[in-house]
């Protein structure tokens, strides 16, 4: 059970006063819908308002305190015109004006031959110097108590800053003191203030510098909610450990067999990384290891080699992709290396229907079919598998964990291996999956050649579409990606299908068009057409993001590159290059670019490296739109910078590990508080899963 000391922080928002229904749906929106996710919702920037000069020495653009005497009001003649009420001090005029304004209410709280105090940003106008809307309309007295630092908070529609503030202020009068679960001498070597202090003092910032993440209530806040995350992964990982494993041994007679058909050499990276997968299956533990492979390194070859050693211990193997397009491309690459070698494979999507999904069916399920690569068809509970050992996860941020271990209940002691063609920076890694044992695949095999990189503005489409004339006319065939259009399938389905209109009129019927909604036999129908050369151009949403492979395909332009993130241009530009051909990107920008689009698109026209590309991705953009997908996996961290916090984030990962090596029942005092941390960041399943809990 959640600690009754955190009652109030999860009670619903319209628990606080002033929330009614209209201000607590934008509030939930915004931040979440209990009082805890306001104190999250920290504060970007601040508004001083201790300066409190003379009107005739205001600055142009200032925001300014300033005691006044009210002279007259001057009504608008109509509502084109606002509403002024003419004031003064000692030095000069001012003039307040009021858009829409009642001027009943303006007379009420500011009264003529009356001193007022008002508080907002000043501007010349005409040679006069006035405040529009002033934030705050107070009696002289209230002076002093306006003359503060105010905190500024991200708004969203319906809601605006001033009673945005209050809210969260009561919602951080809420927060109680609790027990310290940090380690004392790492709070006293960091000076960081206890956990409730910082949260008082990262709300009520009293510099720009508070606003930084490393000032200490921010760090001190990050460091919190970072080990809570890897305290999760130490203990979900220590409990998986803890299971009873299998050891897997082959005697390495199919995969020799397998090697020899491939034609070519594995790189020494793939070596290592089959080297590393079949240690860990021989060990009596359950495997849980991540492959990370840049575009085109090979990893469903290393994936196969590592399902073979399965099938050679007389067991079963699955890999699952999470669209069929994909899972149909792993089933070409190993299905005639594995026919050759004698090795029965099934191919199971949602398009398998009737007597042939029964076949494939009863022959997992009797042992006569020793692979399946798949959709998520493959965890259905009508898949039964006569035994299951190893399961490999191809994009795996593309499942939620339970998907994953839905498929790795369908054995005994399943060794897992999930893998990513997006290459995720260390530190990324370490949130997501802990201290999670990392196989990287650096090396391209053979024969894949550079990709020549060019970055035009989108004004230039009649170059562009010259320039793939003369590409078509030499026998080349080419990729046309649509820009993503606010993360909508439906508008992201509508550029697409406005571009195909707008090539077919110049390219007539050598113009197909892909996206996510078409079914799969029409898609399977387009994909044939563009790798026999009936089409030569293919107009494509991001579902060609991952898994299409035409070696003839040797041009890709990505229409508006600046609205995609780093890792999803690297993926799409991995579509090319993957044949004799010499092969380009063309990526078409939309002006004017930001700065951070500029430097992104830079990367990519100076390295093909992907976890070079991931590194960059991460320091320009942050942890947040790492993958250019919401669905990334990764977690969703409120109060840690992942690109600032880095070095915090390492120390989390080690005081988590010693954490549980000590007291993996958090039975101990420290332990006790730890599970109010993990209960404070919503952590309520892991808790449960404590030994001791």
């Amino acid at each position: 059970m959640r600690p009754e000391v955190l009652f109030p922080l999860f009670a619903e928002i319209r628990t606080l006063s002033g929330v009614g229904p209209r201000i607590g749906a934008a509030i939930e929106r915004l931040a979440g819908p209990k009082v805890v996710d306001l104190l999250w919702h920290l504060p970007t920037a601040l508004i001083d308002r201790r300066f409190s000069p003379a009107i005739a020495s205001a600055p142009d653009k200032a925001i300014v305190t300033i005691a006044v005497e009210v002279d007259r009001h001057v009504p608008a003649p109509n509502r084109r015109i606002p509403y002024r009420v003419v004031c003064h001090d000692g030095t000069g005029a001012l003039d307040l004006v009021f858009f829409n304004a009642k001027g009943n209410y303006l007379e009420n709280v500011l009264p003529v031959g009356e001193k007022r105090v008002v508080s907002g940003r000043v501007e010349r106008y005409r040679d006069r110097l006035q405040m529009t809307h002033p934030d705050h309309i107070g009696r002289p007295g209230e002076l002093e108590a306006l003359k503060r630092i105010e905190p500024v908070y991200p708004l969203t529609a319906g809601l605006t800053s001033k009673p945005l503030g209050r809210i969260v202020s009561e919602a951080v009068r809420r927060a109680p003191d609790l027990p310290e679960w940090q380690d004392a001498a790492w709070i006293a070597r960091k000076s960081w203030p206890s956990w409730h202090e910082a949260l008082v003092r990262a709300h009520a910032p009293e510099e720009e510098a508070a606003l930084l993440p490393s000032h200490p209530a921010r760090q001190r806040l990050a460091y919190d909610e970072l080990l809570a995350n890897q305290l999760t992964l130490a203990l979900v990982r220590r409990q998986r450990r803890g299971r009873p494993g299998r050891a897997i041994v082959g005697d390495k007679s199919l995969r020799k067999r397998a090697l020899a058909t491939f034609g070519f050499p594995l790189t020494g990276a793939q070596e290592t990384a089959a080297a590393e997968i079949a240690a860990d299956m021989e060990s009596p533990e359950c495997m849980i290891r991540l492959l990370q492979g840049d575009v085109g390194s090979g990893k469903t070859v290393v994936a196969f080699l590592a399902m073979l050693t399965a099938v050679e211990a007389g067991a079963q193997a699955a890999l699952m992709a999470p669209t069929e397009i994909l899972a149909r491309q792993h089933f070409a690459t190993v299905e005639p290396v594995a026919k050759s070698i004698g090795i029965s494979v099934a191919l199971l999507t949602g398009r398998e229907r009737g007597a042939n999904r029964g076949r494939i069916y009863a022959d997992l399920a009797s042992g006569a079919t020793s692979l399946a690569i798949g959709t998520h068809a493959l965890q259905q509970e009508a898949v039964a598998f006569a035994d299951l050992a190893f399961a490999a996860i191809d994009e795996q941020h593309r499942f939620g964990v339970d998907q994953r271990v839905a498929l790795a209940d369908k054995g005994r002691s399943v060794d897992v291996l999930v893998m990513t063609a997006t290459p995720i920076p260390r530190t990324l890694t370490m949130t997501a999956y802990g201290d999670i044992d990392v196989s990287r695949l650096h090396e391209k095999p053979p024969g894949r050649r550079p990709v020549d990189t060019r970055v035009l503005p989108v004004d230039r489409l009649n170059d562009v579409i010259a320039r793939l004339r003369r590409a078509i006319g030499n026998g080349a065939r080419i990729y046309w990606v649509c820009p993503v259009v606010d993360e909508s399938e439906t508008l992201d389905l509508a550029a697409a299908t406005e571009r195909h209109a707008a090539l077919e009129t110049l390219f007539g019927d050598r113009v197909g068009l892909l996206h996510g909604r078409m079914k799969g036999a029409e898609k399977d129908a387009v994909m044939a057409r563009f790798s026999d050369g009936g089409i030569d151009i293919l107009v494509a949403t991001t579902v060609i993001e991952v898994g299409i492979d035409v070696p003839e395909a040797s041009v890709v332009v990505v229409e508006r590159a600046e609205r995609f993130g780093l890792a999803q241009l690297h993926q799409l530009r991995g579509r090319v290059g993957r044949g004799e051909r010499a092969s380009f990107c063309l990526l078409l920008y939309g002006s004017p670019l930001t700065e951070t689009a500029r430097a992104r698109l830079n990367v990519m026209r100076e390295t093909d490296d992907g976890f070079l590309i991931a590194e960059e991705d991460l320091r320009l953009r942050g942890a947040g739109e790492l993958l250019g997908t919401r669905q990334s996996g990764l977690p969703d961290f409120r109060l840690a910078d992942i690109s600032a916090h880095a070095d915090l984030l390492e120390v989390a990962n080690d005081d988590a590990r010693l954490i549980v090596e000590r007291d993996a029942g958090l039975a101990t005092d420290r332990g006790s508080a730890l599970r109010t941390l993990l209960y404070l960041f919503e952590r309520d399943a892991v808790v449960r899963t404590v030994r001791s809990g």
